[in-house]
């Protein structure tokens, strides 16, 4: 742990094998179970596949979250529950509200087999009032999300508000999510303006309070002060946070709720296949763990 009062925390993605990807898994964390809502944070590859191989994450549910799915490089095809089927393409942004339940797959289109995928897919806990609300989905193309230079780097803003850019991506609690490609070497002061707030390097390397972060590490940040980054030539962040939640959240597998009974009714439900099919991929599923 850094010496500082800008960082309170530094959590380390954690390797779990998914069987066609490992991804580096940051949230929860037995330390940092949240950052403001977001609270699953998976950063998948860079990986280039052997041919005619890629991900095919079989049809599986969720219920009282958001899943936010980000692409650098690759595509994914995603198909739900209501009949949604979009290719996800670096840039854009797909945000997938569970609500009281939804169901989706996430496959590599035929193709794109024997290429590569870099991305992030984090969740977003939705406030207790809402968790029941009807599920949706909702793409943002690329063209779509406000970005700005400044000095060396291009600051896109995917979700809520900060460095004077509002993304037009539409949340249900106040937060941030932003992308930070900086070729060049580039300072930058954090968004101030939120309660709980993080920063993760994606590729390259940060300097903060004096020390040097590389690849795979989530800086938690301190509230209340101003934190500066300075980023190397050729690094990737991302940056993210918001208010906190309105009371704790319970997680098993894909399911979020503020209630535990909740979650045993959707493991049931599950179980006893009594969640929606997804149109196009209803011939395969991923079974609740053991």
């Amino acid at each position: 742990m850094p010496d500082s009062e800008d960082i309170t925390r530094v959590i380390g993605a954690r390797t779990r094998d998914l069987g066609d990807i490992a991804v580096g898994r940051v949230l929860p964390a037995a330390e940092q179970r949240l950052v403001g809502p977001f609270i699953f944070f998976d950063h998948m590859g860079p990986v280039a596949f052997p041919a005619g191989r890629g991900v095919d994450v079989r049809p599986h549910p969720h219920i009282g979250l958001a899943t936010v799915t980000y692409l650098f490089e690759g595509e994914l095809v995603h198909r739900d529950s209501l009949g949604s089927a979009q290719t996800i393409r670096p840039g854009a942004v797909n945000w997938m509200t569970a609500g009281r339940g939804i169901v989706h797959s996430e496959r590599t289109p035929a193709e794109q087999r024997g290429g590569k995928l870099h991305g992030l897919q984090l969740w977003c806990a939705i406030p207790a009032a809402d968790e029941e609300i009807e599920p949706g989905f909702v793409h943002y193309p690329a063209e779509s999300l406000p970005a700005r230079v400044q000095g060396g780097a291009t600051i896109r803003v995917l979700a809520g508000e900060a460095y004077g850019l509002r993304s037009p991506v539409a949340t249900r609690s106040r937060l941030f999510y932003v992308d930070v490609d900086a070729p060049a070497a580039t300072t930058l002061d954090a968004p101030d303006d939120h309660p709980e707030r993080a920063v993760y390097v994606v590729a390259g390397a940060v300097t903060c309070a004096g020390e040097r972060f590389e690849r795979g590490r989530m800086l938690v940040l301190a509230a209340g002060r101003p934190v500066r980054l300075d980023a190397e030539a050729g690094t990737r962040l991302v940056l993210l946070g918001g208010e906190p939640l309105d009371g704790p959240r319970h997680i098993y597998w894909n399911f979020v709720s503020s209630s535990k009974d909740r979650i045993e009714q959707a493991k049931r439900d599950w179980r006893e296949d009594r969640f929606p099919k997804v149109p196009g991929d209803e011939l395969e599923r991923i079974p609740l763990p053991d």
